[in-house]
């Protein structure tokens, strides 16, 4: 009887270290949005959850989490620090993440020090006010800000030097303006500062055109002055006009994607890549990404790590041309 249960529980215990063996990087996989709920990085989780369960590439349902701080600084830390080879996570990142890297701003790690997954859309920047707000249109804006620059508050996801304000600068000196004179006050993310204009303790807000919409669609009180694409957006956004149609050579793309941490295996990183290569080249992807206000752009591999490194470069130089801090 000893002999027989203890061939059992042999069996058992062999049975369970074989499912183990087997658990894929896809099994209860988990996206972190290096910001709280509501804004770019939330957004991104979201599409990856929702096409990733939708086209049964898997089967657990996409848990998304939340770590917010220094606008990815310290989701970027914990995952290579603490979390490095969790095959299951994935943690997204967005252009406004790599010019704050360009900047130090993440800390002692650089663009080499994740795995970059998978680059899943592009967005473009957008100038938002709240649908109260006196002020109508650009020209509006630029005038009440030459009038009296300390009226004019923006709110920023980040501080100086971060996207936003990259942005909200860009704007103010593409019209003639200083923008250091210019008045910020920097939030956590999208979500917060977005909460802050409709309250009416900031006056605009240099944002991202897809969250607007989402914002908009979710019933905020906001308006979209204008946005920094090459050309007018479709859907919704096809009434707003672009800052360089209006006299302003100001363009800001916005990409979104995920990285992982850095003793992720290979295996288990082609399987993560592999799939985010089938799932985004459907007509399904392209419906869910159309539907959360991005434009194509897909990148993974070699092409994406190029691309971060062309990109990183090209911040660096633009934080130099502002006087801020640059890292290489």
């Amino acid at each position: 009887m000893k002999n027989t249960l203890r061939c059992a529980l042999v069996a058992a215990a062999l049975a369970l270290t074989g499912t183990l063996a087997v658990a894929g990087p896809l099994d209860k996989p988990e996206c972190i949005a290096p910001a709280k709920p509501g804004g770019g990085f939330d957004l991104t989780c979201k599409l990856a959850q929702g096409a990733l369960m939708d086209g049964k590439y898997i089967s657990d349902p996409m848990r998304v989490s939340y770590m917010p701080g220094g606008i990815g600084a310290v989701a970027y830390n914990a995952i290579v620090a603490q979390r490095p080879a969790e095959n299951n996570t994935i943690v997204a990142f967005s252009g406004g993440s790599l010019l704050n890297l360009a900047q130090g701003k993440f800390g002692r790690y650089s663009e080499s020090d994740v795995r970059w997954l998978a680059a899943i859309g592009t967005d473009y920047g957008a100038v938002i006010v709240a649908d109260s707000s006196p002020i109508k249109s650009i020209p509006d804006l630029v005038a009440a800000i030459k009038a009296n620059p300390s009226k004019v508050v923006f709110g920023a996801g980040g501080s100086v030097g971060s996207q936003d304000w990259m942005k909200a600068a860009l704007t103010a000196r593409a019209a003639g303006l200083d923008p250091k004179a210019m008045r910020f006050v920097a939030f956590e993310g999208g979500g917060e500062a977005l909460t802050a204009l409709q309250g009416g303790h900031v006056q605009v807000y240099s944002g991202d055109a897809s969250e607007a919409e989402e914002q908009i669609k979710a019933g905020a009180k906001i308006r979209v002055l204008a946005v920094m694409a090459d050309k007018r957006l479709e859907g919704s956004m096809s009434g707003v006009p672009t800052l360089k149609e209006l006299g302003y050579d100001v363009q800001w793309p916005i990409i979104r994607g995920f990285y992982m941490g850095p003793k992720v295996s290979d295996a288990d990183f082609k399987v993560w890549s592999d799939t985010f290569a089938k799932m985004m080249a459907t007509p399904g992807y392209d419906k869910l990404r159309a539907e959360r206000g991005l434009f194509k752009f897909a990148l993974t591999g070699p092409e994406l790590d190029a691309f971060i490194k062309e990109r990183m470069a090209a911040y660096r130089k633009l934080a130099s041309d502002f006087g801020l801090r640059v890292t290489q």
